[in-house]
């Protein structure tokens, strides 16, 4: 059979020789499909890869994979069993050895908040950040303030019990209420569309419940963070993050062993 290569293609339809004929033919039109399948086929395929956990719980992967589809980005998933760390992952982030890790065109970035900014600086279809210089500042910092404090704290208190789970309730609930008010008013923190903020602290209205439930605590109240709690019920009734949750009974499942983990930690050092 011959074979056609995409420059003969593209000079038939340039000159026009014998393109009434070729086009009748069986040969030509194969040689056609066949390379603009090859073609699609590569855009297609793999270019953007997303290294996520294989338990597939990760609030830091899921908030990567949301920013993707909201971009309409097609990507592949690649499972990674955190235990046994694959040589791909130590390629591709050999410093912190840790998921997510975003692999476009062969080219690894690590870190979910490097990730996003990343996403909306290469795919400029629905935007994550505002335009104003500041205000995409802004958001930059209220994101690095909910994972380096407000998970942080919540962790902590997730992470203890008795007397000391009190206090560090006290502290996550204080430290949100920072957050609470700087979505008060507005129903998403983006404004009327989610945005770098909404991903970055999406693990509020679904993993927070986790957390409660497992750690036997309450933080996340319509009296104590209204605004929050308002916000959180608008974020999980958007469909694309609605249909993407891990099940609860799988989070939960996870969460249990975390801080059964965690706990025996804490009890060794006494």
């Amino acid at each position: 059979m011959a074979v056609f290569s995409r420059k003969h293609i593209y000079s038939f339809f340039k000159t026009g020789q014998n393109k009434s004929i070729l086009l009748k033919t069986h040969l030509f039109k194969n040689a056609i499909l066949g390379v603009l399948s090859s073609e699609t086929s590569n855009l297609i395929m793999a270019e953007v890869k997303v290294i996520g956990s294989s338990i597939g719980v990760s609030l830091f992967c899921y908030r990567v994979e949301w920013a993707l589809k909201l971009k309409g980005v097609e990507h592949e998933l690649i499972a990674e069993d955190l235990r046994n760390k694959s040589p791909m992952l130590l390629k591709y982030n050999p410093v912190h050895k840790k998921v997510p890790v975003l692999v476009h065109n062969g080219k690894p970035i690590a870190e979910s908040l490097v990730i996003l900014d990343y996403i909306e600086d290469t795919w400029k279809e629905n935007p994550i950040l505002p335009e104003n210089p500041y205000d995409r500042a802004m958001a930059r910092f209220w994101g690095k303030f909910a994972d380096e404090k407000c998970l942080t704290e919540v962790w902590t208190a997730f992470c203890t019990e008795g007397h000391g789970q009190e206090k560090a309730v006290e502290s996550a609930i204080e430290t949100l209420r920072i957050l609470d008010k700087q979505v008060k008013g507005k129903k998403f923190f983006g404004g009327e569309t989610i945005g770098f903020l909404d991903l970055v602290v999406g693990w509020i209205p679904h993993w927070l419940a986790a957390f409660e439930k497992v750690g036997g605590m309450k933080i996340l109240d319509a009296e104590t963070l209204p605004s929050l709690h308002e916000w959180a019920d608008n974020f999980i009734q958007i469909p694309m993050i609605k249909e993407s949750l891990p099940p609860m009974e799988k989070v939960i499942n996870y969460f249990q062993g975390s801080r059964k983990y965690m706990l025996s930690l804490a009890a060794d050092k006494k």
